[in-house]
């Protein structure tokens, strides 16, 4: 395969240190350095989502399997579910609310914009939910939305509260605990530079009483938190299904390489990025999609100018460049340009050369 730069809405490039890992010879996934490889992933995941208490962990699939292992165990049919959408995400959320058999209420916001807590509040009023739900990072539009501020909201309607991390995880604060989340999930393909394949999962202790408490088994077997956690957990482990192995090396790779690096520097260094992106695309008169304080560092939505064939550009950056980024989605679809700065990506030399190749594409346009 050609080595592209992936500067789309994720996956990003896998960093030298997790292949390396992903190389390590497989044992079998109930060896006990496998089982112990294991609890200690389990723990840094833990210590990277700020989730004292409860169960952090993480499931076989992508982040889309995180979700549908959040919802699954937390919904039994007929729950009443309440998701706030401005984006595609939201909207996944939702649906897959809908498939766990509960009855699904929505609030929505154009897309672009971040959640208003003030209108979520408004929605509320007077009535009760087993769940809400929001998306921190919405990775189809680029807007960060205040979660923490939509917490004590759910829990005023007796709710728990359920977080979409998937974009924002390793690449900007994230606390499970100081903000009032009950349950989050994420992806491995992002600001993680980990292959798609695991997605990390954390339930609060609260999230956690309401799951042995339910009424009905969970309706997936594969994804049933009551059985994950026999196999993940425990003095005795009870075979579930093979886990990706490898993947597993290559998750605990980059978790570590964050931590090597330091958390905080971490984020600042997509900050940056993000920063030294906005600038370069400025100067080539290109402008930015979301207002400025609401916009994700690492996934930047990017105004398609008016006369340019924005698919032309991408096929071009790709072909002449190798380089992807992405396009948008549903109501966005040639709108915009989705740009992500994720991972071992969001560096100052990457910038460079994205804004010089879109200069040279965007050129021969005018």
């Amino acid at each position: 395969m050609e080595e592209i730069l992936l500067l789309g809405p994720g996956p990003s490039n896998t960093s030298q240190r997790v292949l390396n890992a992903l190389a390590e010879s497989t044992v079998g996934h109930l060896d006990p350095l496998f089982l112990d490889l294991a609890d200690d992933l389990q723990k840094k995941l833990a210590r990277l989502m700020k989730a004292d208490g409860g169960m952090t962990m993480f499931v076989s699939g992508t982040g889309s399997a995180g979700m549908e292992a959040a919802v699954l165990n937390t919904v039994e049919p007929g729950d009443r579910v309440f998701v706030c959408v401005n984006g595609v995400f939201g909207g996944r959320m939702a649906e897959v609310s809908r498939r766990a058999g509960a009855e699904v209420e929505t609030v929505e916001f154009p897309w672009g914009e971040p959640i208003d807590p003030q209108k979520v509040k408004e929605a509320l009023a007077g009535k009760s939910f087993k769940l809400v739900g929001a998306v921190h990072a919405e990775t189809s539009t680029g807007a960060v939305s205040p979660v923490h501020e939509i917490a004590p909201l759910a829990r005023e309607a007796g709710a728990l509260f359920l977080v979409d991390c998937v974009t924002s995880l390793g690449g900007m604060p994230f606390e499970r605990d100081e903000w009032g989340i009950d349950v989050a999930y994420s992806g491995t393909q992002k600001c993680l530079s980990c292959p798609p394949g695991l997605a990390p999962l954390t339930f609060s202790e609260r999230a956690l009483e309401v799951i042995r408490n339910r009424e009905t088994p969970c309706r997936s077997w594969y994804l049933d938190l009551a059985l994950l956690l026999q196999y993940y957990t425990g003095q005795k482990r009870v075979y579930h299904h093979t886990a990706p192995i490898n993947m597993i090396y290559g998750l605990n790779a980059a978790v570590d390489a964050i931590f090597d690096e330091g958390l905080e520097k971490v984020h600042a260094r997509h900050r940056a990025a993000h920063e030294a992106l906005v600038e370069r695309l400025g100067a080539l008169g290109l402008e930015m999609f979301v207002t400025e304080g609401s916009r994700l560092p690492m996934l930047n939505a990017v105004t398609v100018p008016e006369g340019v064939d924005e698919a032309e550009v991408r096929m071009r950056l790709r072909k002449e460049f190798k380089i992807e980024i992405g396009a948008g989605l549903g109501p966005m679809a040639g709108k915009i340009w989705r740009i992500g700065l994720m991972g071992t990506n969001a560096r100052a030399e990457v910038v460079d050369q994205l804004a010089n190749a879109m200069e040279t594409c965007l050129a021969v346009k005018s």
